[in-house]
This record gives C-alpha cells, sequence and structure tokens, in this order.
C-alpha cells in the first residue's frame, strides 16, 4: 500500500469508529453527515480489504483486523493532533535554551544585565550567549538561525527579510578624565579636532559619529583606535585623551572612573537603538518570548538615562 494514495482523513473516521462502534456517533464526532461517514467506512473497507466494522446488535463492532490496527491508529491520530497540529508553544519557567544575541560591548554592558535579572525570575534554566559581529555577519547569523536577535545599531539590518522593534533613542557625548585639566567643559570646533582623540571601531565598523563628521569634512585627530568601549576604563584615566561616545558608555564608564563631560561643539546625531530579526523567526513563539523580554526591560522615553543596576548609588 503506498501511503500517498491514503487519506489520512479516513484514519479519524477509523479511530472513532474504533471508539464508539457506532456510525451515527462517529458522525457527530468528527463533524460529517451519516452518509458521508458511511462513505467513508466504505473507503476503508476497500483500502484495507476487510469489513473492519461489522453489525451485531447495535453496535459496529471491530474485526480482528480491525482490532489489530486500531491501537497504531489510535497513536498516528494522537500523534498528528497533539505533536503535528497543535500550537506551537514555549514555557520560560521550565525553558532549558541557549538564545545567542548579537551585540557589540556596549550592548553587553548597557542590555544585558536588566535581562539576566528578569530571566532569574521568569526563566531561571534559560542561558544567554551574547557575540560581537561584523558587518556583514550580523544578517548571515540571523538569517541561518545562528543567532535569534541583534540588539543595538544596526543600520545593515533595515532591508528586506528582516523586522525590527525600536527600543529607545541616544546620542553621543564626550568624555575625559575628571583630572584632565587641558579638556574644557566646552570645547570650539576647532579644539575638538586637534585633541587627542581614542576612538572605538567595534568589530571595525564605523559609528554614526564617524560618518557625520566626514560628511562635513572635519577630521579628528586620532591618537588611539580600540575595539572595545570598556578599554577606555583602563585608559582614559590620568591622560590628556577624549573620546565622543554614546550615552551608556559614558554613563557606565563614569560608575567606575571619574569623568569630566565635554559639551561638543556641534549637534551630535541620533542613534536608533533597536532590536533585530529574521523573518523566519518572526511567529517562533520562544523567538517572541525573548523579544518581549528585551523590549520590556530595555525600552526607554525619550531622554530616558540608563537605568542604575540594583544596589548601587
Amino acid at each position: 500500500m503506498d501511503i500517498r494514495q491514503v487519506d489520512l482523513n479516513l484514519l479519524v473516521i477509523f479511530d472513532a469508529m474504533a471508539r464508539l462502534r457506532s456510525v451515527n456517533r462517529t458522525a457527530q464526532a468528527v463533524g460529517l453527515s451519516q452518509p458521508a461517514t458511511s462513505a467513508a467506512l466504505a473507503r476503508l473497507r476497500a483500502l484495507f480489504d476487510d469489513p473492519l466494522f461489522v453489525r451485531t446488535g447495535t453496535q459496529m463492532e471491530p474485526t480482528p483486523r480491525a482490532q489489530e490496527l486500531a491501537p497504531a491508529v489510535r497513536r498516528v491520530v494522537e500523534t498528528i493532533s497533539t505533536e503535528i497540529l497543535a500550537p506551537a508553544a514555549f514555557e520560560p519557567a521550565t525553558a532549558q535554551r541557549c538564545f545567542t544575541i548579537v551585540t557589540p560591548d556596549i550592548g553587553e554592558v548597557s542590555f544585558l544585565p536588566p535581562v539576566l535579572r528578569q530571566l532569574r525570575q521568569e526563566a531561571p534554566q534559560v542561558q544567554l550567549r551574547a557575540v560581537a559581529k561584523p558587518r556583514e555577519a550580523a544578517a548571515a547569523a540571523l538569517e541561518s538561525g545562528e543567532a535569534d536577535l541583534a540588539v543595538g545599531f544596526f543600520p545593515d539590518l533595515h532591508k528586506a527579510g528582516f523586522f525590527q522593534q525600536g527600543l529607545f533613542k541616544t546620542s553621543y557625548v564626550c568624555i575625559a578624565c575628571a583630572r584632565n585639566a587641558q579638556a574644557p567643559s566646552r570645547m570650539t570646533l576647532r579644539q575638538f579636532l586637534d585633541a587627542r582623540h581614542i576612538v572605538v571601531l567595534p568589530n571595525g565598523r564605523e559609528h554614526l559619529l564617524d560618518r557625520f563628521l566626514a560628511d562635513k569634512g572635519w577630521r579628528r585627530h586620532v591618537t588611539l583606535e580600540l575595539s572595545h568601549f570598556m578599554s577606555l576604563l583602563a585608559l582614559l584615566p590620568g591622560t590628556d585623551l577624549i573620546a565622543t561616545v554614546p550615552e551608556d558608555i559614558a554613563t557606565v564608564v563614569g560608575r567606575h572612573v571619574p569623568l569630566k563631560i565635554i559639551e561638543l561643539p556641534f549637534r551630535a546625531p541620533r542613534l536608533d537603538v533597536q532590536q533585530f530579526w529574521h523573518r523566519r523567526m518572526q511567529q517562533d513563539p520562544a523567538n517572541r518570548w525573548l523579544r518581549g523580554l528585551f523590549h520590556s526591560v530595555n525600552r526607554r522615553e525619550p531622554g530616558m538615562p540608563l537605568a542604575q543596576p540594583p544596589g548601587s548609588r
């Protein structure tokens, strides 16, 4: 028998008949008319070359062949109903899964702490893996399923095949060591360009500020290029270097080392911080839950700063 020639709906009729032993009750259970149910029963008899169910008194009793088939048919019907056709679900409280998030180190220090606090309460066995990716690799990681979500500033992902959701808008500030006597509270454009700059290019990616300055034809005096924002913790103190960084980085660095905030001589561009996912994951319950979690704990109103961690003053 070729399975391609079998109407699987017939197995539903068979299962109901095996349990109910009545054409009328079977018709009601499966939502068919009595003639349609009788016709399906005739097709089953032809399919298995056996009477299958024979009237005995007021009931349709199964033949030995039907008795032999009944347990296997029941398993098939239950499997299709409960495992194949049942809506997909994700239970955070009991889930044991590792999600991969594409984000630079700014994301690790800004977005992950509140997420981890929420995970402890809502999904204690769920793990997170944060990875940094070059510009062209972030899209590929989401497309292939290597990563579940990208969180941060990813202008490259504003394209077909990807969804995005805004978290907040932010901008840049200029920071220096609090003991840097050469750094005024406000700089002229010439002072800014001539100062000794640390520039951070995570994974070699230029920032929106770099393109902004290039479009203006302004060129900074760059003393040091870094790949990680958190290296500023060690490299700013005790030097005359300055760095123009996203506001969250200034907030985090300022929690560990004394800083001086320098007013920029221009209006810095705004950053749209968003989360991105591939369209393959749009309806996935686990990914929907993850997106909801990141949005709920990291969404900010305009002008709202990065929250202090619990226990800090």
